[in-house]
């Protein structure tokens, strides 16, 4: 007979890379936070396996000490690796302890291999891109798990998954400040990677003469990158780099910006930063690849372009754009409470056949 629940014991398991939340950049644990805390709030009993710097609502468990990427020795990509791989078997230590009724992954396919171990049911949701030849196949070898993606483009990477939802990530939108009068900057808000663009969005800023402030991790391995490629074309006054931001700089960085340019060089799976730069009213202007078509109605909220040259005749047409629709957009689809809410039913799912099979 199937249990019939209302209040849930979930166990979630969040990346060691950073924090939960992050303090500056860090999408996927920004995600775990923000559910971690509506599941909290809403009753349920979670405890949070994540890095012991981590501070939530939830019943921590500290898998490694301090976030990985954090560490002076995790530079070495062959130690970082073991280091998440020693975070996973804390966790493997510990997860049956408690008799959960469903562990949500958000650490990715290396959890999986020791799912046999795990005695409750497991969800994962996909937070990368699922071409990726690593990922592609890691994945598939768990084709049969519980997979849950984060757009409707995502899975066109990899239809052999057994896919139980489709849920977008949510944000707290009372975090984020509307501004209906901004200033006349432009923002490039998230990593520095050939991926995301930035050479491409310093050329949108100088063909249109605006200022552009680029808020960006770089991570050790595009230090290089960074190095030989961006930097010469940072002059500090047209084109300023300010590095990694924290929530309050971001946000207002972001209310403030006439638009937030993102000219994407992949399918992005989500993209937060589109979804965060709305809440604050900043329409957003994007290459139409991967999931931006999912987060931006054209001309409603931003504009959906096929390259850098579009880009840059879109940017004259922003201020047609009105922000207090952007604001409104984030607040019918993409908030936490709407996210928790898609995860809890998938949850019900996977463990209703769970159920079913034993």
């Amino acid at each position: 007979m199937a249990k019939t629940v209302n209040l849930l014991k979930i166990a979630l398991v969040a990346p060691f890379e950073e924090p939960v939340p992050p303090e500056t950049y860090g999408g996927t644990e920004r995600v775990v936070f923000n559910l971690a805390e509506e599941l909290v709030a809403l009753g349920h009993d979670v405890t949070l396996f994540a890095s012991g710097d981590s501070k939530t609502s939830a019943k921590l468990v500290a898998c490694v000490p301090k976030s990985v990427r954090t560490l002076p020795e995790s530079r070495n990509p062959s130690i970082r690796q073991g280091l998440h791989l020693q975070g996973l078997a804390t966790m493997l230590g510990k997860i049956n302890l408690k008799n959960f009724d469903i562990v949500h992954n958000h650490f990715g396919w290396q959890l999986l291999l020791f799912k046999d171990f795990i005695k409750a049911p497991t969800v994962t949701t996909l937070h990368g891109i699922l071409s990726e030849p690593t990922e592609k196949y890691m994945h598939n070898l768990s084709r049969k798990e519980a997979f849950i993606s984060i757009s409707r483009s995502q899975r066109l990477h990899n239809t052999s998954l057994r896919y139980v939802a489709t849920v977008y990530n949510g944000i707290r939108v009372q975090r984020f400040i509307f501004e209906a009068k901004p200033k006349r900057y432009l923002v490039f808000l998230g990593r520095i990677h050939p991926q995301k663009g930035p050479m491409q969005a310093i050329k949108i800023a100088r063909q249109t003469n605006h200022k552009l402030i680029i808020a960006a991790k770089i991570d050790p391995l595009e230090q290089n990158y960074f190095d030989t490629k961006i930097s010469p074309l940072i002059d500090g006054k047209q084109v300023k780099f300010i590095g990694e931001v924290n929530h309050q700089q971001k946000v207002d960085l972001l209310k403030n910006a006439k638009a937030m340019i993102s000219p994407i060089q992949w399918d992005e799976p989500f993209g937060i930063t589109t979804i965060e730069s709305l809440a604050c009213g900043t329409p957003v202007i994007a290459i139409n690849r991967g999931s931006m078509s999912e987060l931006i109605e054209d001309g409603k909220v931003g504009y959906l372009c096929r390259n850098a040259n579009e880009m840059i005749k879109r940017v004259g047409d922003v201020d047609n754009i009105s922000r207090r629709d952007c604001r409104t957009h984030v607040e019918k689809y993409f908030t936490a409470s709407h996210m928790t809410h898609g995860y809890l039913k998938a949850y019900e799912k996977v463990i209703s056949r769970a159920n079913r099979l034993r």
